[in-house]
Parts: structure tokens; C-alpha cells; sequence
């Protein structure tokens, strides 16, 4: 049936293509014996082909058929990964101010927590450096105090050696100075 079908197409496009061929001739009418005996050898010549080649020519376009027909399929499954992809790309832009958002907030927090461990530690070096004064200034205070009294001490001692000088008589001074040495052999 089909390939009738194809003869019959065939055939028809041979009787327009001649028409035309004849329309443009010097003649006005087609001879119909001549146009007759051309159609039989044009219809025998199309049988023959399609004894012979129908078969692969038949096998050709089915193949044909199926390649568009696999590649149209394959295109779709491209088509809808494409759209999928899209979908995501699409989905990450929406995020992508929410995303930066979430991802300030990270550093900012980072930050903060980096700046109160700085300002931690600072005040840890002021305190530090607050004892280590107050200690400084305790022992400087210390060594003021001692070498005051030890200064102290010498200004008595010599005032009282003044004193004793004025006061004692170098006899009571005699006497004195033996009293202690006696002792001091006893004990």
C-alpha cells in the first residue's frame, strides 16, 4: 500500500514537472502520445527502483526516522535536565541575598567575639601592669622607709653621742665604758 502510494506520488510530480516543461516550449498543446509513453517509462523506471531498492530505501528512512526520532527523545531528557539545572541556578540566586546575609552575620560575630577577646586581654595587661606599679611602688616605698629609719637611726645615735658628750664628764665616761665591758666579759 505504501509503496503504491510513493508510485502514485511519484507519478504526479513527473506529470507536473512535465507540464511545466511543456508550458514553456514553443508548443501550446502537450502531445499526448509522446506525454503517454514518457509517463509508462517514467512509472516502469520508479517500479524498478522500487523492486530493487525498496527494501534498503524503506530501511533508510525508517532508520532515518528512528535517529530523529531517538535524538528528539534524547533532546527532551536534555531539555528538562536544562530546566532542572535552571531551576537550581534559580534557586541559588534567590538564596544568594539570604546566603550573604547568613554570611555577614558569621563575620560579624567572628569579629565581635575576636574584638572581646582583645579587649580581654588588654585588660588582663592593664591589671598586670597595675599590680606590677603597686608592687613597685610598695618596695620602692619599703626602701624608702628603711633607708629613712636606718638614716633615722644614725641621726639618734650621733645626737645622743652629742648629748652624752655634753652631758658626761670624761670620768662618768670611764665609768661607763667599764660597766658595759664587764658585762659584756660575764655574760
Amino acid at each position: 500500500m505504501r509503496s503504491l502510494k510513493l508510485t502514485l506520488f511519484s507519478i504526479a510530480i513527473l506529470l507536473m514537472s512535465t507540464q511545466v516543461a511543456f508550458a514553456s516550449a514553443e508548443q501550446h498543446a502537450l502531445p499526448w502520445g509522446n506525454f503517454l509513453y514518457r509517463i509508462i517509462t517514467a512509472a516502469g523506471f520508479v517500479g524498478i527502483l522500487t523492486y530493487f531498492f525498496g527494501a534498503k530505501i524503506k530501511a533508510f528512512f525508517k532508520a532515518r526516522t528512528d535517529s530523529i526520532a531517538a535524538e528528539i527523545s534524547s533532546l527532551e531528557n536534555r531539555k528538562v535536565v536544562a530546566q532542572q539545572n535552571l531551576a537550581d541556578v534559580e534557586k541559588r540566586i534567590a538564596n544568594l541575598e539570604a546566603e550573604r546575609q547568613t554570611i555577614l552575620r558569621d563575620y560579624r560575630a567572628q569579629g565581635e567575639a575576636i574584638k572581646a577577646e582583645i579587649v580581654a586581654q588588654a585588660e588582663k595587661t592593664a591589671r598586670q601592669m597595675a599590680e606590677q606599679a603597686q608592687k613597685t611602688a610598695n618596695y620602692e616605698i619599703d626602701t624608702a622607709i628603711t633607708a629613712m629609719r636606718a638614716e633615722m637611726a644614725e641621726k639618734i645615735v650621733e645626737a645622743t653621742e652629742k648629748l652624752l658628750q655634753e652631758k658626761l664628764s670624761a670620768e662618768e665616761h670611764s665609768k661607763l665604758i667599764d660597766k658595759y665591758l664587764t658585762k659584756v666579759v660575764l655574760n
